[in-house]
């Protein structure tokens, strides 16, 4: 079975400081082409920031609009069970950290182009 961890330990972690103004941290995500990234205060993860949260607010600090306290998964995680808590708790974007340390983001994205690798011929999951 694969583990989570696997399919991003290659990417370079993206991240922003929870001081950082929504401005600052939706310029650097159009700068890296990514749609959510991690909040970090002093190197932990504090929250997740995405492009749905710049919709609700436009002049703030990241962590008066983040999602804060986000579920993560451990770099050992299946494919399967972070599909299932995506599906269960409606999140696209999921840390993944070891101990309080952050790894990596998997997107909800990734896990479907996996399982689309894996499965060419099988119907499309809905999510």
């Amino acid at each position: 079975m694969a583990r989570i961890y696997d399919l991003v330990k290659d990417r370079r972690v993206y991240s922003c400081d929870a001081d950082q103004t929504v401005v600052e941290a939706a310029r650097f995500m159009m700068e890296h082409n990514i749609g959510a990234v991690p909040v970090l205060r002093n190197g932990e993860l504090v929250g997740m920031f995405s492009e749905r949260d710049i919709m609700n607010r436009v002049v703030a600090v990241v962590s008066e609009v983040m999602t804060a306290n986000p579920r993560s998964v451990s770099v050992d995680e299946s494919v399967d069970e972070c599909l299932f808590l995506m599906r269960e708790f409606g999140f696209r974007h999921l840390p993944i950290c070891e101990g309080k340390q952050l790894r990596g983001v998997i997107s909800l994205r990734d896990v479907m182009l996996r399982s689309a690798k894996e499965n060419p011929g099988a119907q499309r999951i809905a999510v």
